[in-house]
């Protein structure tokens, strides 16, 4: 299954490095530094902020109210421009030049490319419904039923981008740490 929507995991065709080069020996070695673990703190940035979102989103549906509506912007906004930004610079970036240095990988890179594709049909609706709570917000409506459409785009984003995350990580690390990559 090679839709971000269906998927489990990386196929296992894509996973042959990962095997000689499993997540728990990363940080040892002398490849990680640099590029990959700056990468992977991006990673990490991204599934930090999508909880901070959703308990803002929660605390709106819960009160009917937002203290902090720039909060919100700012935490939404943060989080579709860096990813957007994010996956413009793989998609034109790394992800060519690693997929020349790993031809057999070459299929990996095309579905990551699909999934970016997938995340951004995701990332258009969460900014709309970003736009509609504080739509509300600025009309002086309760905003408690857009808040509560946004959390559920939240839900299923989380987990599609985790899933996303993780195999991209699966991927890309493997390859960086097998050929000593950098850019």
């Amino acid at each position: 299954m090679d839709e971000l929507e269906t998927r489990e995991s990386l196929p296992e065709a894509l996973r042959i490095l990962l095997a000689d080069y499993p997540r728990e020996g990363w940080e040892a070695h002398p490849h990680f530094h640099g590029l990959t673990s700056y990468w992977l703190e991006r990673h990490l940035g991204f599934r930090r902020l999508l909880p901070l979102l959703q308990d803002r989103a929660r605390g709106i549906i819960e009160r009917d109210a937002e203290p902090e509506p720039q909060m919100l912007v700012r935490l939404a906004g943060t989080l579709l421009n860096d990813l957007h930004g994010h996956h413009q610079v793989e998609d034109h970036h790394y992800f060519p030049l690693l997929a020349q240095t790993e031809p057999r990988l070459e299929h990996g890179f095309a579905l990551l490319d699909a999934d970016h594709h997938t995340l951004d049909a995701h990332l258009h609706a969460l900014a709309d419904r970003t736009n509609a709570v504080l739509k509300a917000l600025s009309e002086n409506q309760p905003p408690r039923e857009t808040a509560a459409r946004l959390d559920e785009a939240l839900t299923p984003f989380a987990r599609f981008l985790d899933r996303h995350l993780s195999d991209e990580e699966d991927l890309v690390v493997p390859i960086i740490l097998h050929r000593g990559v950098s850019f």
